[in-house]
C-alpha cells in the first residue's frame, strides 16, 4: 500500500542476518565452554595415565590421590580438630599436629559428605574449584598486558598441565587456593576491591600461602591509595586481604597456648610446622643445599626433576618480573615463601603450583604463535605432567 512505513524483508534478505546470530550464539557458547573443556581435558589425560600407573605398580587408585595430607583433611573434616592421640610426620605424639592444616579445605568436604561421602566431597571440591580456578585463569588471560581470550586459553591449559598439577585432583588444597587466589587477582586488576579482600580472606582459610596473596593485595591497595584512585575502596581490600590468615594463626594459638602473648600465639602454627614436619624459613639454605647435592651426585629421578622445575621458576619470575605489579609481587611471594623453606624438597614442585601467574608470559606469547605450535606444545606439556603425576604418586614412595 503507497505510504505504508514497513518493509517486508524477503526469506533471502533474512538469511544473512539469521546466520550471523547463529554464529554469534555458537562463538559465545564456545567461550563459556572452553576454559571448562580445556581443564577437564589435560586433567583427565592425567588420570588416565595415573590409572594405567597404578595398575601397573598394583596400586590403588583412590588411595593415591587421597594420600599424606589428603588423610588429614579427610580426617579433620570428618572430626574436627579434637583427634584425640595424633602423631606427626616424624612419628611424634603431638595432639596439636592436626591444626597445622587450615580449615577452608575440610569445611567444605564436611558440607558435602552427607550427600556424597567424605572422600567422593573431597574431590569434587577439588573439581569444581578447578573449574573456577580455569574460569579465572582464561579471564586474568584477557586482562593482563597484551592479553587476549586466546591467552586465557592457553593459560588454562598450561595450568592444568603444571609439573604436579596431578594435585588439582586429589584430596589437597591448591585446587581451592589457587581458585581464591586467580580471582582476587582479576578483581584487583578490575580494581573491585572489595571482592578482592574478600577471596583473599578466604585464600587465608585454607592455606599460608595466602601470606603471598595478602602481600600482592596490599601493595596493589596501596598503590591505588598513593595514586588516589577509586576513592576510598582500597581500604576495603587492605581491612579484609589479612583477615582469613591472620585470624587462623591467631585462633591456632588462642587453642594451644592461650596463656600466650598475642606474638606467641601468631607464631603457634609455624612452630607446629616446625615439629611436625622439620619445615621453617631458613632464608633458602637448605634448598640451595639440596640443588648442589642433586648436581653434583644425585642418581634419583624425581631429584633432578625437581631441581627442573625450581629452575624454570626462577627464569619464569624474571620474564615476570617485567609484567603487571601485582602479578610480579604474588609470583615472588610463593617462590620466597615456597624455596626458602625447609620443607620437604620432593614437595617443592606442589608448593610452587600456586605460582600460576609465572605461566602467563608464556601463554601471551604462545597466544601470538600459529594454532598447530600451540597444539604441539600444550599436548606436550600436558602428556609430561601427565607422566610426571603418575610417577610422582606411584614409582616415588615418598610423600610429595
Amino acid at each position: 500500500m503507497q505510504g505504508s512505513s514497513q518493509t517486508v524483508r524477503r526469506p533471502e534478505q533474512a538469511a544473512p542476518g539469521l546466520l550471523l546470530d547463529l554464529a554469534d550464539r555458537i562463538t559465545r557458547r564456545r567461550a563459556l565452554l572452553l576454559p571448562a573443556a580445556l581443564y577437564l581435558g589435560v586433567r583427565a589425560l592425567g588420570v588416565v595415565v595415573l590409572t594405567v600407573f597404578a595398575a601397573l605398580h598394583e596400586d590403588d587408585l583412590l588411595s593415591r590421590i587421597a594420600a599424606w595430607d589428603g588423610q588429614w583433611y579427610l580426617k579433620i573434616a570428618a572430626s574436627g580438630y579434637e583427634l584425640g592421640p595424633t602423631t606427626d610426620a616424624l612419628g611424634h605424639p603431638n595432639p596439636h599436629t592436626p591444626r597445622a592444616f587450615f580449615p577452608g579445605y575440610p569445611f567444605l568436604i564436611r558440607l558435602l559428605a552427607p550427600a556424597l561421602g567424605f572422600p567422593a566431597a573431597a574431590l569434587v571440591v577439588s573439581l569444581a574449584a578447578g573449574l573456577f580456578a580455569a574460569y579465572g585463569l582464561a579471564r586474568l588471560g584477557r586482562l593482563v598486558r597484551g592479553g587476549s581470550r586466546r591467552a586465557g586459553y592457553i593459560l588454562v591449559a598450561l595450568f592444568a598441565a603444571t609439573p604436579m598439577s596431578v594435585v588439582l585432583t586429589m584430596a589437597y588444597t591448591e585446587a581451592l587456593f589457587c581458585a581464591l587466589a586467580v580471582w582476587t587477582l582479576v578483581a584487583v586488576l578490575e580494581r573491585r576491591w572489595e571482592v578482592a579482600g574478600l577471596c583473599c580472606l578466604a585464600a587465608g582459610l585454607v592455606r599460608s600461602t595466602a601470606l603471598a596473596l595478602v602481600v600482592a593485595v596490599v601493595v596493589a591497595a596501596v598503590i591505588a591509595l598513593t595514586h588516589r584512585e577509586d576513592g576510598g575502596r582500597p581500604l576495603a581490600a587492605l581491612g579484609l586481604a589479612p583477615a582469613g590468615l591472620f585470624g587462623y594463626l591467631w585462633w591456632t594459638g588462642m587453642r594451644v597456648r592461650p596463656e600466650s602473648g598475642f606474638e606467641a600465639q601468631l607464631s603457634t602454627w609455624s612452630d607446629l610446622e616446625w615439629q611436625g614436619w622439620r619445615t621453617r624459613f631458613d632464608g633458602g639454605v637448605s634448598t640451595a643445599r639440596f640443588v648442589a647435592e642433586v648436581l653434583t651426585g644425585s642418581d634419583s629421578a624425581m631429584s633432578v626433576l625437581t631441581v627442573a622445575v625450581i629452575a624454570g621458576a626462577l627464569i619464569g619470575m624474571a620474564v615476570l618480573a617485567r609484567r603487571e605489579t601485582v602479578l610480579a609481587v604474588y609470583a615472588a611471594g610463593v617462590l620466597v615463601m615456597c624455596l626458602g623453606s625447609s620443607a620437604l624438597m620432593h614437595a617443592k614442585p606442589r608448593l610452587l603450583l600456586p605460582a600460576f601467574t609465572l605461566l602467563v608470559p608464556v601463554a601471551v606469547a604462545l597466544a601470538k604463535r600459529r594454532t598447530n605450535t600451540v597444539l604441539w606444545v600444550c599436548s606436550g606439556v600436558a602428556l609430561a605432567s601427565a607422566w610426571f603425576g603418575a610417577f610422582a604418586l606411584t614409582v616415588w614412595k615418598y610423600a610429595i
